[in-house]
């Protein structure tokens, strides 16, 4: 039996104007996950025999929720089991071996399912990090996460990776394309902050990614690609108001906003305090702030408590740095 604890970071998908190509890595807020790989089925059987089990070709694979969050009973439809399966099949192709897999990932803590900050994408990348650990590392950071990615194709239907990325990488990720997958991982300001609101109000990834149309006009193209070239270069130059106007977003915040009460209200009181830029954190209904200082953070998490007090929403706000660091082990 081998046995790693890992940390995988919550995310900011999108960050407006990236919509599927960007994502940003929140300072401390994530998802941890100890996961085991056994030596045979015996040992296995003789641990997991309570719990929701799904067989692949290539393994057996358990998933013990003890966060304290409700999580989907069957182990089919946890976003790990996929993410797990993908890899270990990988992992036999390549080497040619026909071993068979005995695999369990406990889940200790989580955030929030639906909040809008890679709720699925958290899990799905802990679990790929621990499992390459316990496997002897065969695969690259940026081969996990093709696999992680799996876990977000069963929770919206499409493999994207905009949140796998950054949680795995950490900091601020740009995906150039996929099939294969490019990523390319950009600097992060040192003093480069994000305020996110979670209004208890849930919206299911696949559900936000259904209301959007197939196809956009020319001028929201451009408008939109205009935005990510603006972000990159932001970050690129230390430019943070070039950065900060560059989140807007034509693409999805004009049907996602319909989620979030009084959003267009929130969105102006937050940038007349000079927060650099306010979007909608992935799917929704989170909803971020982005500022170059600590106490214009702290300003964002005031607007954004009375805002939604007014609604009579319950919600969860975090001020954190855009963290550089991904996933990682932990003691």
């Amino acid at each position: 039996m081998k046995r790693v604890k890992v940390f995988a970071p919550g995310t900011v998908a999108n960050i407006g104007c990236g919509f599927d190509v960007m994502g940003l890595t929140l300072d401390g807020v994530g998802d941890m996950v100890e996961l085991t790989l056994y030596n045979d089925k015996k040992e296995f059987d003789n641990e997991t025999r309570m719990l929701p089990a799904a067989t692949c070709r290539a393994c057996t694979s358990a998933v013990k929720n003890s966060s304290g969050t409700v999580l989907p009973q069957s182990a089919e439809k946890n976003v790990v089991t996929p993410a797990i399966e993908k890899m270990v099949e990988t992992y036999m192709e390549e080497r040619g071996i026909k071993e068979h897999f005995y695999i369990m990932t406990e889940i200790l803590t989580k955030i929030r399912p639906g909040s809008g900050i890679g709720s699925s994408a958290a899990s799905s990348a802990a679990a790929v990090y621990a499992l390459n650990i316990l496997l002897g590392k065969p695969f690259t950071d940026e081969k996990l996460v093709d696999f992680a990615m799996e876990g977000e194709k069963l929770i919206s239907g499409t493999a994207h990776a905009d949140n796998v990325g950054p949680a795995i990488l950490g900091g601020v990720v740009f995906i150039r394309g996929y099939n294969p997958t490019d990523l390319i991982r950009l600097p992060v300001p040192e003093d480069f902050y994000c305020t996110v609101v979670h209004p208890h109000i849930m919206v299911s990834t696949k559900e936000a990614r259904d209301m959007l149309p197939e196809s956009v006009s020319r001028k929201d193209a451009i408008r939109q690609w205009g935005n990510v070239g603006g972000f990159v270069a932001g970050l690129l130059m230390d430019d943070m108001k070039l950065l900060g106007r560059s989140v807007e977003d034509a693409i999805a915040e004009p049907y996602r906003k319909k989620f979030i009460p009084g959003y267009d209200a929130l969105k102006a009181e937050l940038l007349g305090a000079g927060l650099l830029g306010v979007n909608i954190a992935g799917s929704g209904p989170s909803v971020f702030a982005l500022s170059d200082s600590r106490s214009l953070a702290d300003r964002g998490k005031e607007i954004m408590e009375r805002h939604f007090a007014l609604e009579k929403i319950e919600n969860e706000i975090y001020v954190t740095k855009v963290g550089k660091t991904g996933a990682r082990v932990v003691e």
